[in-house]
């Protein structure tokens, strides 16, 4: 069974995190994904540590599924190669600052007069328009601008980043839905379009509970540490040793929660607990009543009595912790693969399981440069032209 992408050629342009991602993604699905990578250097993510035999482990978990070609843009030799590439190209993806595709020359309308079905999409930290698409931007300013920073952390503490690269992922899952729905487009209807988003965009777009809190209500969201906003107990609560998620938010679970798993039945009959509004309302009062009782015994005492009576919970686990969880093994969200230079290696799973070939992790991270003679191979070039390009340092053969 074909994969849903194969045979589609991915131009990807992109560095760091949130271009990358979506690339990955693409690649993932079946695309041909073809990483162009600077010279001499490449993609800034192969400097990153922990390196194992000289290559970054961050870079080779980000670019699984791609090839990668190492070229001089700025060289005319190199501009005609990438050209000759795009004629065949059915995606390009890149996430420079605004305007440099531009002065390059590889901007969508400089693409699309040689191939006008192109689905062209580009990734910035602010967008291509606006008074900041000038900045550069990185995860943290846009979750600093986006407010998200000011959400995030315990009530009255300093602006706290949330502890993954949110708005990068965001942003590379916000241009892949994008991209997706655009090559949906062209192959209904034959054209190919341009699209653009941004870090920023795509973190506030991922606010929609707090959006609603300002314009229905007028209320200014602030850090609430890992309260709900709207519903109570919905939050970690500290136990004997350590903390334990709850989900008591319907009048349902309350029920259960007090009864069977605290059995605190008094809380039912509390004024202050009468009702979900109400409990958010007094949710310091709360949070002290239940973790008055909840510290009595450990996290798994109180995850085996969630689980009995249903009401949804589970650990607060660290990052080792949930790593070493049998179910994340059971879910093969740790998947083993061989790369070239580091050897076996572990890399994230498929966060999406399906009944068809919808996505397999076929190849491991590519070294620089690695695939760049079979790639000018592909497009007719012969081996004195390409042994020139190699001479010149238009390209780097990356083989080993």
């Amino acid at each position: 069974m074909k994969q849903p992408l194969e045979g589609v050629r991915v131009i990807d342009l992109t560095t760091a995190m949130s271009g990358p991602y979506c690339a990955t993604m693409l690649g993932d699905m079946g695309a041909d994904v073809i990483k162009i990578e600077t010279i001499p250097e490449g993609d800034t993510i192969r400097q990153l540590d922990p390196k194992v035999k000289g290559e970054s482990y961050c870079f080779a978990v980000l670019n699984r599924n791609k090839r990668s070609l190492a070229l001089n843009l700025k060289a005319p030799a190199g501009k005609s190669v990438f050209m000759k590439l795009v004629r065949q190209a059915d995606i390009v993806l890149e996430n420079f600052r605004p305007g440099v595709t531009q002065r390059l020359g590889i901007d969508y309308d400089s693409l699309k007069a040689d191939n006008p079905a192109l689905v062209y999409a580009s990734i910035s930290g602010f967008g291509q328009t606006g008074p900041l698409s000038a900045k550069g931007g990185y995860d943290i300013m846009a979750q600093g601008l986006s407010g998200i920073m000011m959400m995030t952390g315990e009530p009255g503490g300093r602006p706290v980043k949330v502890g993954i690269a949110m708005n990068d992922i965001a942003g590379g899952m916000t241009a892949l839905y994008g991209v997706l729905g655009a090559y949906i487009g062209r192959l209904r209807h034959g054209q190919g379009q341009y699209l653009e988003t941004s870090l920023l965009e795509a973190g506030l777009a991922w606010t929609p509970w707090e959006f609603a809190a300002y314009f229905g209500g007028g209320e200014r969201p602030t850090a609430t540490g890992s309260r709900h906003r709207r519903s109570a107990p919905y939050q970690a609560l500290r136990t004997k040793d350590g903390y334990v998620t709850v989900g008591a938010n319907t009048e349902k679970l309350w029920k259960n929660f007090c009864t069977s798993v605290c059995e605190q039945p008094q809380w039912l009959t509390d004024e202050r607990f009468l009702s979900n509004s109400l409990r958010v309302r007094n949710v310091d009062a709360l949070e002290r009543e239940l973790e008055a009782v909840l510290t009595t015994q450990t996290t798994a005492h109180w995850v085996e009595r969630l689980d009995a009576a249903g009401v949804p919970g589970g650990p607060v686990y660290t990052y080792e912790q949930a790593l070493q969880e049998p179910h994340i093994a059971a879910r093969r969200m740790i998947v083993d693969v061989d790369h070239p230079v580091i050897g076996p290696m572990k890399n994230i799973g498929l966060a999406v399981k399906s009944s068809g070939a919808l996505a397999t992790i076929r190849r491991p991270a590519p070294l620089l440069g690695q695939h760049s003679i079979e790639v000018l191979q592909s497009l007719e070039l012969g081996e004195t032209e390409i042994a020139a390009l190699v001479r010149d340092g238009i390209v780097i053969d990356g083989r080993r």
